[in-house]
């Protein structure tokens, strides 16, 4: 249950969720004295908003203990949903290979790299894959693209898209020669028009966005794919409470954990780089902190070696640590031209 539903005055409601006591379970987490200062309100107000948060929770728990106690799995059921996964192509078959077969849906995964490595490329790429017909191995979905920082490029989607058209097409032809195989119907036009797009220039707008998704996709069932890109930007620029950002940016990946999970679609948070001082010298490391690192399921580390940019799997509970070289290229991504070393295991 989130936090604007409880029966308080509207003034007290705006303090909470800027202060970033968006959910119950937020609430909950902490102390009267904490609240009251957070929110800059009285203890006694405080102790009266934990009380029906309690409250609230406490009846909300009782109403779904039926459901989750039937909801029980058996762990060999769990293997063969994780197996079964539909997952979205990045067009590079090194760096799917490395994915287990490209990006999972029902998961969270953040790629994040120096500027210029082609995050936004492989944002731009998951938009365009996720259409790919399911007779031609794909999803037939559409995809949802936040833009924070502006660097989406219509232009180079079309480019993109018109590149996967006429793969579909030379597939098809294949299929033709030694199976029977439909016409491929999709046109670039039709891949633009199903790349649901928004631009959002404040960290408000980007909560207040990721908390209307759940109706959004509920009305566009076909959506299987949410790219922020990037997660991090205004979390940096406009943000200077680090305890604050940190309690909004955890909530914000549980709702997107919750979304992957209830409609079956792979959520792909892009993230930018940052200095960090390990050991006597400062390193590059992926922004907003160690505690944001446990908020995916899946993170890949995109970086440079010599002239050629290679993906790594840094942390998956389901996938080996490996990595794989990929380029960018004018019909999107694909595999390096040095075959033999595509795919190093770590």
């Amino acid at each position: 249950m989130e936090a604007w539903r409880l029966p308080l005055s509207s003034s007290i409601r705006g303090k909470l969720i800027s202060a970033g006591y968006t959910s119950l379970s937020l609430i909950s987490s902490v102390s009267s004295s904490d609240l009251a200062r957070d929110v800059n309100i009285t203890e006694e107000e405080a102790f009266e908003i934990l009380r029906m948060a309690n409250q609230s929770s406490g009846s909300s728990s009782c109403n779904g203990s039926r459901s989750l106690i039937n909801g029980a799995k058996n762990a060999w059921d769990m293997l063969h949903e994780e197996e079964s996964l539909p997952r979205i192509t990045t067009s590079c078959s090194d760096l799917d290979s490395i994915l287990g077969g490209g990006i999972s849906c029902r998961d969270v995964t953040e790629i994040g790299g120096v500027p210029g490595i082609g995050k936004t490329q492989i944002g731009i790429q998951l938009s365009v894959n996720v259409q790919i017909p399911r007779e031609c191995g794909g999803l037939g979905g559409k995809a949802i693209y936040i833009d924070t920082e502006g660097s989406f490029m219509v232009e180079r989607a079309l480019q993109i898209a018109e590149a996967c058209v006429e793969d579909m097409e030379e597939y098809t032809g294949y299929m033709h020669k030694h199976f029977q195989a439909n016409q491929v119907q999709m046109k670039p036009k039709d891949i633009l028009d199903n790349i649901f797009y928004f631009r959002v220039c404040s960290y408000t707008e980007q909560i207040a966005l990721v908390n209307h998704l759940d109706k959004f996709i509920s009305e566009n069932k076909d959506v299987k794919v949410v790219i922020v890109d990037s997660i991090t930007f205004h979390f940096r620029q406009d943000f200077d409470d680090l305890v604050q950002r940190t309690r909004v940016l955890s909530e914000m990946a549980l709702k997107f954990m919750k979304l992957a999970k209830k409609f079956s679609l792979a959520v792909v948070l892009l993230n930018q780089v940052t200095t960090k001082y390990t050991e006597g010298s400062f390193q590059l490391a992926l922004a907003l902190g160690d505690s944001w690192s446990h908020s995916c399921t899946n993170r890949v580390i995109l970086y440079w070696n010599g002239d050629e940019r290679y993906a790594y799997i840094d942390k998956s509970p389901s996938l080996p640590s490996a990595s794989a070289s990929y380029t960018v290229t004018s019909r999107g991504l694909r595999n390096s031209s040095s075959s033999s070393k595509r795919v190093k295991m770590m």
